[in-house]
């Protein structure tokens, strides 16, 4: 097994560090214990069990560092691993911006664990691939889905006196379905720490009805339209967003937070102000970690409030560098909803556009966040408060930061990737030309 408890963790850290001869030395250990499904054509093609473990170790001289790892723990391996950081410590050019390792910290316990979802079995992966298989089967459609559950640990140490350690599950899945007429497509996403909370049956429906829905589209002309975008189609613009709440970049004004002229938009309104946007590792539906790589405390963390900006993340250096506290990155996002289902948006909505999910998002201009990609697996026409058609997928050029000044309404919260985001209903949102893509 390569799920070490605390203790056992601490143990093996322990034995390392009293390896070392070197002014600063960091150790982090990991495991992880994971099975997978995967399935195409309606037909399982792969299954499997993996199991990792590793140690790293960074050690430090002056301002000089070098890093080893190693999958094997005992005293000669590990004896061998420090000595091999320290090596290439020697080796290594100064480094001006090194911080050195924390000391003692104190941390929240995490609800990252859940017990069931580290017991998931062969049987009940078999179990989610026939959840869709057998029904995509029945409505002449194909699946080809991936499910993916996983259980680890991560661990840190350092000379300094810092312990960290912390316990997680998780269960991934994903499905596209076709019609075997080539003409229609759905697809879904499914993450939880709790595997009680997942329902594949449910999740496999809508992708078919997705896939049943949107056969034979019709073009429509490119435009700026009323959309109701699903929160996979809204994460990835959205997730771009939060990694723009960097102090450092903003700083040297290269992002949307640089004012121009100099400093930042800091305490500034940016957007719509019913929108507010915060990190929390203790969320009880989207958990994380307390601690970050650096071994910093995480808390719940205000970034956008009533639309205005009220954090920013400050690394250890260039906090330092401008004498304030440091503020570690979001380990999540979480932003607030409203009342209405996809449904009540629909039906709201005399004239706009439903989109599943957008993809293959880059970026155009750094200064705005705007960003081009494109709509997937189910796009659609609708027109007095119902889904008149299927249409055919668009490019987009847009920004969040535009897309969150033109919100019309908000809706119910999804949990996707990690984070909590809700159901939006958005005016002129641009779409710039058409794709033959299904």
């Amino acid at each position: 097994m390569a799920i070490y408890t605390k203790d056992e963790a601490r143990a093996i850290m322990e034995k390392a560090l009293s390896f070392s001869t070197a002014d600063a030395c960091e150790i982090n250990l990991n495991g992880s214990e994971s099975g997978n499904i995967r399935y195409a054509r309606n037909t399982v093609s792969t299954s499997g069990h993996r199991s990792n473990q590793n140690l790293v170790v960074q050690s430090n001289f002056g301002l000089r560092s070098g890093t080893a790892s190693i999958d094997e723990f005992d005293d000669e391996s590990l004896k061998k691993v420090v000595k091999r950081a320290e090596e290439l410590a020697q080796l290594s050019p100064e480094n001006p911006e090194f911080m050195p390792p924390l000391g003692p910290q104190s941390y929240d316990q995490s609800k990252t664990f859940i017990e069931d979802s580290a017991n998931i079995s062969p049987d009940y992966r078999a179990e989610v691939a026939n959840s869709s298989i057998g029904p995509a089967a029945e409505k002449d459609v194909t699946a080809a889905g991936f499910f993916n559950d996983s259980s680890g640990f991560s661990a840190m140490m350092n000379s300094n006196g810092l312990f960290a350690y912390n316990k997680s599950t998780n269960a991934d899945f994903t499905v596209t379905m076709r019609t075997n007429d080539g003409t229609g497509s759905g697809w879904v996403t499914r993450d939880f720490n709790d595997v009680n909370k997942f329902d594949p049956v449910e999740a496999s429906n809508v992708a078919i009805n997705k896939a049943l829905m949107s056969r034979e589209a019709k073009a429509i002309e490119p435009g700026k339209y009323t959309v109701i975008l699903e929160p996979a189609a809204s994460i990835g613009l959205l997730n771009n967003m939060f990694r723009s709440f960097n102090a450092r970049t903003a700083d040297e004004g290269r992002s949307f937070m640089s004012k121009e002229g100099g400093g930042t938009k800091l305490g500034e309104k940016i957007v719509d102000e019913r929108i507010n946007v915060w990190s929390d590792p203790l969320h009880p539906d989207v958990p994380t970690a307390t601690w970050n790589g650096e071994g910093q405390p995480l808390k719940k963390m205000k970034w956008i409030e009533n639309g205005v900006v009220k954090n920013l993340a400050y690394g250890r250096y260039w906090a330092k560098k401008n004498g304030v506290e440091p503020v570690p990155f979001a380990p999540n996002g979480i932003m607030e909803g409203g009342d209405a289902s996809l449904e009540d948006l629909i039906k709201s909505t005399k004239k706009g556009i439903l989109v599943t999910r957008l993809w293959y998002i880059r970026g155009v201009d750094p200064q705005t966040l705007l960003y081009t990609g494109l709509t997937r697996d189910g796009t659609f026409y609708i027109e007095n408060g119902q889904l008149k058609h299927p249409v055919k997928n668009f490019r987009f050029n847009e920004s969040p930061i535009i897309m969150l000044n033109n919100l019309e309404t908000l809706g119910q919260q999804v949990r996707i990737d990690g984070n909590l985001i809700p159901y939006m209903k958005v005016r002129d949102f641009t779409f710039t030309s058409l794709s033959d893509a299904v």
